[in-house]
């Protein structure tokens, strides 16, 4: 599936909640089914700086696809990488890279949280984003 399905399917799921706080939940419940990456980068070395919560970050470019390796501490921010996985991992880096991520504000995403979470969420999908571009550019 295309990056762009990937989110309409998202946005079709959030759909059948009635308020925010079902969303909250199943984000929360995403996070819990989030599997935890390898030890070796949860070291300051792959933290994303100025996160408000404590998240991990690093990507790959293997066998001309895109592999990301990310977790955090918070479980609503790890539902939230969830789905970032879902819509990136094992993508090309030139349809990540036209990725507008829509979904965000299409399932109510953007503002709900303190600003400082919404900023760390966002510094997440710049990292993807910049990542994406680079390994666009020199293909490794």
């Amino acid at each position: 599936m295309t990056p762009e399905e990937i989110q309409n399917q998202i946005i079709q799921e959030f759909e059948k909640f009635n308020d925010d706080l079902e969303k909250y939940n199943y984000l929360i419940k995403l996070g819990k089914e989030l599997k935890p990456i390898d030890q070796k980068y949860k070291t300051d070395d792959y933290l994303i700086r100025g996160c408000q919560v404590d998240t991990w970050y690093h990507s790959e470019y293997i066998n001309e696809k895109m592999i990301f390796y990310i977790d955090s501490v918070s479980l609503i921010t790890k539902g939230f990488i969830s789905l970032l996985l879902r819509i990136c991992q094992n993508q090309k880096p030139e349809d990540i890279k036209n990725t507008d991520f829509y979904f965000i504000d299409k399932i109510g995403l953007r503002g709900q949280f303190s600003p400082l979470k919404d900023n760390s969420l966002f510094k997440l999908v710049n990292k993807i984003k910049s990542d994406v571009n680079y390994y666009s550019e020199n293909k490794k």
